[in-house]
């Protein structure tokens, strides 16, 4: 089961909970608390059949996104993926920082960078230098928070995405750890080197700057070398 989908059941049952406890206090009517127990439960059943937990998603996400850390964080971690994307010249299709803006372009998950091909057949018979490119892409958001924050929080589905990616490729799954943190270190290095590029699609990504937008910006802060 999600985390996501635990969340949710976990808040219907705390509000329920209270509800009971505080009604007599407060002359709440049982009516209301059973109405309430109902509606939140109908809103989890529709959300967990009929849309895949995306409601939970967002709420929960919405809890999260409350603390200026947490929105800090995911808008360096995404910045690092979309970097590292536009350096290693692999096309981006769109971004977003939220579950909501992503519900609302129609991108499945939680949001981040979606960056193409997505499909992991088609990624199979990449060459391997193309390879490497795409596993230092996922680990680079993992990368940018460490160099900002000094550890990263984020990061599961982009292990896991390489992971996966391993596996398709037929490698021993034991082997995903180690790429994981070669790409990771390579990461870091590519953002540590594009240092003002990355501070600067940061504040670009934050203000929700286009897709277009932010790849001009970052072409115009690479370095001599890169522009040459």
């Amino acid at each position: 089961m999600r985390d996501t989908t635990l969340n949710t059941i976990a808040v219907v049952i705390f509000g329920v909970t209270m509800a009971s406890l505080l009604g007599p206090i407060v002359h709440l009517s049982p009516a209301v608390v059973a109405v309430f127990a109902a509606v939140g439960l109908g809103v989890f059943s529709l959300d967990q059949l009929g849309l895949g937990g995306r409601i939970g998603d967002i709420l929960m996400d919405a809890v999260a996104w409350a603390a200026p850390e947490h929105r800090q964080r995911v808008l360096h971690h995404e910045a690092g993926h979309f970097l590292a994307a536009v350096l290693l010249d692999i096309p981006i299709e769109a971004y977003t920082l939220n579950t909501w803006e992503a519900w609302k372009q129609g991108i499945p998950g939680q949001g981040g960078v979606v960056f193409g091909p997505t499909d992991l057949a088609a990624l199979a018979g990449l060459t391997p230098q193309s390879i490497d490119r795409y596993c230092q892409v996922w680990m680079a958001g993992i990368a940018a928070e460490q160099m900002i924050y000094g550890d990263a929080q984020g990061g599961s589905n982009d292990t896991a995405a390489l992971t996966l990616f391993w596996q398709t490729l037929g490698r021993s799954p034991a082997e995903a750890p180690l790429k994981q943190r070669w790409a990771a270190l390579q990461a870091k290095t590519l953002l540590d080197r594009h240092r003002a590029a990355y501070d600067a699609l940061v504040i670009a990504m934050g203000d929700r700057a286009s897709v277009a937008d932010c790849c001009a910006l970052i072409e115009a802060h690479r370095t001599p070398l890169e522009t040459a």
